[in-house]
């Protein structure tokens, strides 16, 4: 009995990865395990993912969070200014950075800074409208995301068509945001300045390394420096200053990661899967692509899809609306509901709350769509 509960309480702390594990174990019954297996995996996804979670970790233990949350809090006493800020930060962040990384450097932050208005609901939101936001920031450039790169280069869109393609979505879902926050934080909460005391500042000599070790992520994520080579520097650097940095990172998720490119691998192989999606793309591109996303994640939509169609454009719009919806809609959404399943042990709530908007966005979206597509 003993046994049991210990078993279901470690299901609820991480059910995502439970469920995880057992469908990509069930898809195996239905796709023989053979070497294409290690094709599915995205090796340098997950390398980036825990060189960035290892450099976070390393920049908590020294006390870095902890200082520029007294300084914003210092500054920006209201939490509704203070998730605005959050919000509109993780749209233009993941334009850039892409929106994992985004999600990977910021959610620690907002979590430990949102701490102080002790509002678990409002709390959520935020985490949430981050990353719807850095969902839909990430849209605007060939960078921002995994499917824009592979698309930007399959179909030989030129920047500035790109840009064009997605301005008018990008404007709309900022707006959108900026909307969602004021309406979900209509009893704004103030911190005194009396409980922001000041905070030692990191130590300089580690805070410069690990943010060298950040621009080495960087770096990776736009292609200039192989994964390997971060990898081992990265890890090679932190194992030397704070060893102890790679007890605090979320293996948990890495292995969610992994028993999701195993699934959606699987489920491309699977004929009735694969026939389907043939049929149904003939009559929607952007569609089926939204669809798609909600069951295989948007970027292996992107790859599978594009095989059907010679219509770029389309597969660009649905992919990049696609990564709304389901939690696997767009895998970088798993980060942050790992990192507060983790903090608030709330993950039922999260889901509810997330999904509902995420689909309210993505109506809406798709309203836009077809009003410009008329």
């Amino acid at each position: 009995m003993e046994k049991s509960k210990k078993v279901f309480e470690l299901f609820k702390k991480d059910s995502i990865l439970f469920i995880s594990g057992i469908l990509a174990v069930i898809s195996c019954f239905f796709v023989k395990p053979d070497s294409s297996y290690f094709s599915y995996i995205n090796f340098r996804v997950l390398a980036i993912l825990f060189s960035l979670m290892l450099v976070v970790s390393a920049y908590m233990r020294i006390g870095t969070f902890d200082y520029f949350t007294n300084k914003l809090l210092g500054i920006i006493h209201s939490e509704k200014n203070i998730s605005l800020f959050l919000v509109i930060l993780s749209f233009f962040m993941s334009m850039l950075f892409t929106n994992d990384v985004t999600l990977v450097t910021l959610i620690p932050f907002a979590l430990n800074v949102l701490k102080a208005f002790k509002d678990r609901k409002r709390t959520m939101y935020t985490l949430i409208l981050m990353t719807v936001s850095a969902n839909l920031g990430s849209m605007l450039t060939p960078i921002g995301n995994p499917q824009n790169l592979y698309l930007y280069t399959e179909y030989h869109i030129t920047l500035l068509d790109f840009i064009k393609l997605m301005l008018p979505y990008s404007v709309v879902s900022l707006i959108l945001l900026i909307i969602s926050v004021i309406m979900l934080n209509k009893s704004d909460k103030t911190v005194d300045t009396a409980l922001t005391e000041e905070v030692e500042a990191p130590k300089l000599l580690p805070l410069l390394v690990y943010t060298a070790l950040f621009v080495v992520c960087l770096l990776t994520v736009s292609n200039k420096l192989s994964y390997i080579i971060m990898l081992g520097v990265v890890a090679a650097v932190v194992l030397v200053f704070d060893r102890k940095s790679f007890v605090n990172i979320d293996y948990g998720l890495l292995f969610t990661f992994i028993f999701f490119f195993v699934l959606i691998g699987n489920l491309g192989r699977i004929d009735i899967i694969h026939d389907a999606l043939s049929r149904v793309i003939e009559k929607n591109v952007t569609l089926t692509a939204v669809l798609a996303s909600q069951f295989i994640s948007n970027v292996p939509a992107a790859m599978l899809l594009s095989a059907f169609t010679q219509k770029g454009p389309s597969l660009l719009i649905g992919t990049n609306l696609g990564g709304l919806g389901t939690l696997i809609a767009s895998m970088a959404s798993l980060i942050t509901y790992k990192f507060y399943n983790k903090e608030k042990k709330e993950g039922e709530h999260y889901l509810l709350s997330f999904t509902v908007i995420n689909i309210l966005f993505l109506v809406i979206l798709l309203i836009l769509y077809f009003g410009l597509s008329a």
